[in-house]
């Protein structure tokens, strides 16, 4: 098994900066086999989403949304995965969610949830 632990979270000004971390640990085989890891949210009465990915080899994307905000990242050494997030809005309040895809067998390991609360 893997387990996903976030950090980072918490409450920061409209237009402030945060940086979510994710650390994967456990089945050291089961790490080597994830080949995406990604970023997700979810805000109070709104369905979780896609905030940005990236893959063991580099290649990322983000939400068109946070496109020219956050810059996802990622330590294969360390196995960890990171979310840069810039200029922050009130609309990017959400609990953020660490994510882990396994290449082999499709199993998805999630975290336990960061929450971040932009707000005056």
């Amino acid at each position: 098994q893997v387990q996903l632990v976030e950090s980072g979270g918490g409450l920061v000004q409209p237009g402030g900066s945060l940086r979510l971390s994710c650390a994967a640990s456990g089945s050291i085989f089961r790490i080597n086999r994830i080949v995406v890891m990604s970023w997700y949210r979810q805000a109070p009465g709104k369905e979780r989403e896609l905030v940005a990915s990236v893959t063991r080899g580099g290649d990322t994307n983000c939400a068109d949304s946070v496109k020219e905000r956050f810059t996802i990242s990622r330590d294969n050494v360390k196995n960890m995965v990171y979310l840069q997030m810039n200029s922050l809005k009130s609309d990017d309040t959400a609990v953020y969610y660490c994510k882990a895809s396994d290449s082999i067998d499709g199993n998805e390991y999630w975290g336990q949830g960061t929450q971040v609360t932009v707000s005056s």
